[in-house]
Formats: C-alpha cells, structure tokens, sequence
C-alpha cells in the first residue's frame, strides 16, 4: 500500500459525524506537515494556507470531513439506544447494520434491530422503515445494566463500522465515508504537490464540517479565508449500476456539477476548468442534482460574491455504510487542478467575476 493510499485509508478510518470531525483534521494534519501554515474556524473547519508566489488571489480547495452518521436520542429501560439521524439516511441501508457508540469511556460497538419481519402485515413489509422505529442493540440484557456499565448518553455521536477494502478490481476502493473524504484528500493531495511547483495565487486546502446538516462549516470557513474563487471538492452519484439512469461512472474523470439546488457554477470558471482538462487530455463528467448540493452553495455567496464550482469524484452508494469509487478518478481530479490552481492568476481571476 502506498503513501497515498494509506492516507485515503486513514481518512475514510477515522470516525467524524457532524459536529465530531476533529479526528479527521488530525489526519489532515498529519499528511500536509510542512505543506504550509494550519488553522481553524471556530466551528471547526481545517485550513491548510499554502503560500505561492502571490499573497492574491486567494484561492479555496475544501472537502468536508464530516460523514453522515448519527445521535444518541435516549437509552430505554431496558438498555437499548434511539438513535438520530445526522445527515441525509435511507431506513433500508441502516437496518441491520453495525454501528460504533462514541462514549466518553470508549467506544461501544451495537446492531441496528427493530420487530421481526415475520411480524410485520404484508402492507407494513412494503414500507421502508423509518430510523424512529428502529434501536441499537449494545448487548441489553436483564444481568447487564447498559446505562451504568456503558454510560451512553444523548448527546454521542454515532458511526458506521466499516474498514477500508481494496477490491478485486484494485482500482475500486470499498468504505464508508467516501463522501466526503475523497473531496479532503483530493484538496490535501493538491496541495501537496503544488509544494514542487509555481503558483501566482495562495491556496487554502482543508475540510469543512457540518456539511451533511446544512453546509454550516463552508459559510464560517468562507468568512475566515475571504477567497477570490473556491472549489468545492465532493463525491458525485455514479449511474452505473443497475436501475439507475445517467451517464456519470466509476473510472470516468473528474465530475464537475453544472446544477444544483444550492448553486450554479460560475461560467467562466466553468470554462476555465473544462479548457484546462482538454488540453490535459483529461476526460470530463457532468452531473446535475435536483435535490441537495455542495459546499459551493454558501462559497458562492460570501462577501460580494465568489466564483465557484462543485468538482469530484464519482462514487456508488453514497450515504450508506459502504460506498465504492475508482482511485484513478481521484488522480486524475488531482492532477487537473493542480494545472487549474497554476492558470489562476490576479489577472484571470479578476475576469471571472
């Protein structure tokens, strides 16, 4: 396993719901040691400041560290968790599966449970069950008092247990929280590698958190930066599979999102990127997502306004406990923007708004 795919395993390992994302910045941290100078938000957003041959424009490179996750609601007498969503969840693909209890004496592993199938009427199998009917099995029992020999409280977070898999297709990475850790490794890896080279700009390369439960982290992170022109760097739905229908797939190139519910990217920025990636001979995918949208959403707006764009990685079965994606998209995003970060320019930027 190489260094970078290491970090990417290190990224998707670690565990940060909304609102508990400090580990993943410590992840960040630890692989962009001596890229440049670190900071926060106060909400918590990580900011890697890499400084090129110009103090401006500033340029914004963000993921999100935060994955979808949950909340401890209460635990019932009988020693089982309600749970929250945190984040965006189907109740088909949370339904039996493991979950981690983040408590202040360790972790607790548990099960999702809820009534038995076999005692559901026929009208009531038809339905997707909602996460309000279901609990966490921790281990209750009459002879184990769950409340005082676990100390699980409302308040915890919640993850997903699921480890980093390298597929039989060694080109396919199997995990949870692709989205949004490949968006964080794809800004952290740019900016690595623009250590080796010229640019006329200063680059902020990090993580937002709260995406999943608002966008909160890119409206602080944008306030605190004051970027001329940002990224925001995320996962894009695959339509590979069976029963879906779009033209976006795994080991297709970089995803760039013409429209969302939250912001249209700016056009010639648009042009910009898309210009770079064919005299990269790198090839181009578009995505348009009616419901939902990215950090770009509140970039966009900040201050007078900023020039953005949505750009990632396309990936299979987002916000569920395992998610795939193709790691030669994710070079290939890398490898664009590097080229893209090095044409941004006062000048060039300047021409965008």
């Amino acid at each position: 396993m190489d260094a970078t795919q290491e970090f990417l395993k290190s990224l998707v390992e670690a565990h940060g719901v909304p609102g508990f994302e400090r580990n993943v910045a410590q992840v960040m941290e630890r692989y962009l040691k001596g890229v440049g100078s670190f900071s926060r938000d106060n909400l918590g957003s990580f900011l890697c400041e890499k400084k090129g041959s110009s103090a401006a424009p500033r340029v914004m490179l963000m993921g999100h560290l935060d994955e979808v996750g949950f909340l401890v609601k209460s635990v019932t007498k009988e020693g089982f968790v309600k749970f929250l969503p945190l984040g965006g969840w189907w109740g088909h693909v949370v339904l039996a599966q493991r979950l981690i209890i983040k408590t202040r004496k360790g972790d607790v592993l548990g099960v999702v449970g809820s009534k038995p199938p076999h005692e559901l009427r026929d009208e009531d199998r038809k339905k997707v069950l909602e996460i309000r009917e279901m609990y966490i099995d921790v281990g209750a029992s009459s002879d184990f008092d769950v409340r005082k020999r676990l100390d699980i409280r409302p308040g915890d977070p919640i993850v997903p247990d699921s480890d980093f898999t390298v597929m039989a297709n060694p080109n396919l990475l199997l995990a949870k929280a692709w989205d949004n850790r490949i968006g964080c490794a794809v800004a952290a890896e740019t900016a690595k590698r623009l250590v080796s080279v010229t640019h006329p700009n200063t680059v902020f390369a990090g993580g937002t958190v709260q995406e999943e439960v608002g966008l909160r982290g890119a409206q602080t992170s944008a306030f605190k930066v004051q970027p001329d022109v940002a990224f925001a760097l995320d996962v894009g739905i695959a339509h590979d599979t069976p029963g879906t229908e779009g033209d976006e797939k795994l080991g297709g190139g970089p995803l760039i999102v013409v429209y969302d519910a939250t912001a249209i990217p700016n056009r010639g920025l648009l042009d910009l990127v898309t210009d770079t990636a064919k005299k990269l001979r790198i090839g181009l995918q578009f995505e348009s997502v009616e419901r939902g949208g990215t950090d770009a959403g509140r970039f966009h707006v900040t201050g007078q306004g900023v020039p953005s764009l949505s750009l990632g990685v396309a990936t299979r079965y987002i916000h569920s406990h395992n998610s795939i994606l193709d790691r030669r998209d994710f070079e290939q995003t890398v490898k664009l923007l590097v080229a893209v970060v090095r044409r941004l320019d006062r000048k060039t930027v300047a021409s965008l708004a």
